[in-house]
């Protein structure tokens, strides 16, 4: 049987905000979401049943159920309540360990395939069910656009779409731990929090500069001194290079900058080569 390839798009935190614990192990988030252009490509078969691998062009990328692809597929059976495997291939152009969510996004990528080979059998309610059993930000991923997700992350709101914007994300040379900033936001009595409800109202006015100035992440408050040197030299010089702003997405390590025109980013991803890892240029969608 001939199987479907799709696009997985990377996802950026305009806004990131941590309220509190839950009583089930989870933080509540307030976070504003945006999809983009950086994408991983998805290609997934039907196999027999109890059949499920993952292969990537990466070597070590888990390939069994560790891999969150694969418990997407299992979840997107059990919802479909019958017997079923799958095979995936991904080709990876997103980072791992980003905070870009470029597994989550192969995640729903595959629920929207296999979805595709079985003729739509799940309802939009089902997917999202089998996409919060894979992962918090699969929802998200699945939904993509502009949203306001909150709870885990899956209780999504659609807003406005950002006006489409050019993006340059740098990967500095290192990665971070998502229970250790957790963790240190926990233990932390007070901290500041994003203007989330004046982004809202900037995303309503299709204010692209007006998202870009209150662009803010949490997260960034707890990196250790190493890291959050590297994210601040990254920002710094994304803005000093024509960015509107520029934050950390998701629990890092990826700093991304929001640009006027296709012109300053390339200007600003020349700039910021030596600074990074590696870079990439992208639109929001």
């Amino acid at each position: 049987m001939s199987g479907v390839t799709l696009p997985a798009r990377a996802k950026l935190n305009l806004s990131l905000d941590v309220l509190g614990t839950r009583g089930d192990g989870f933080h509540d988030l307030r976070m504003v979401m945006q999809s983009c252009s950086l994408a991983d490509e998805v290609y997934v078969e039907t196999a027999g049943e109890g059949d499920f691998l993952a292969q990537t062009n990466r070597s070590y990328i888990p390939t069994g159920d560790k891999n969150v692809a694969v418990k997407a597929a299992r979840a997107f059976y059990e919802e479909l309540g019958a017997p079923g495997g799958a095979h995936i291939r991904i080709t990876k152009r997103i980072p791992v360990c980003a905070g870009l969510g470029g597994g989550s996004a192969d995640a729903a990528a595959v629920l929207t395939a296999l979805n595709e080979l079985h003729g739509g059998a799940l309802g939009t309610e089902q997917l999202m069910s089998a996409a919060l059993r894979a992962g918090s930000d699969v929802p998200f991923c699945l939904a993509g656009g502009t949203a306001l997700a909150e709870g885990r992350g899956e209780v999504l709101t659609p807003l406005p779409p950002l006006p489409p914007t050019d993006v340059v994300i740098c990967m500095p040379h290192f990665s971070c731990s998502t229970p250790e900033l957790f963790a240190r936001i926990d233990a932390r009595r007070s901290r500041c929090h994003p203007d989330t409800n004046g982004l809202l109202s900037a995303l309503g006015e299709g204010d692209v500069l007006g998202v870009a100035r209150r662009m803010y992440n949490v997260f960034e408050d707890v990196l250790d001194r190493r890291a959050a040197s590297a994210v601040g030299t990254l920002k710094l010089l994304l803005l000093e290079n024509g960015a509107l702003g520029a934050a950390m997405t998701g629990s890092g390590s990826a700093v991304f900058g929001l640009f006027p025109d296709r012109d300053s980013a390339l200007r600003a991803q020349k700039a910021a080569r030596d600074a990074c890892r590696e870079s990439f240029l992208a639109v929001t969608e």
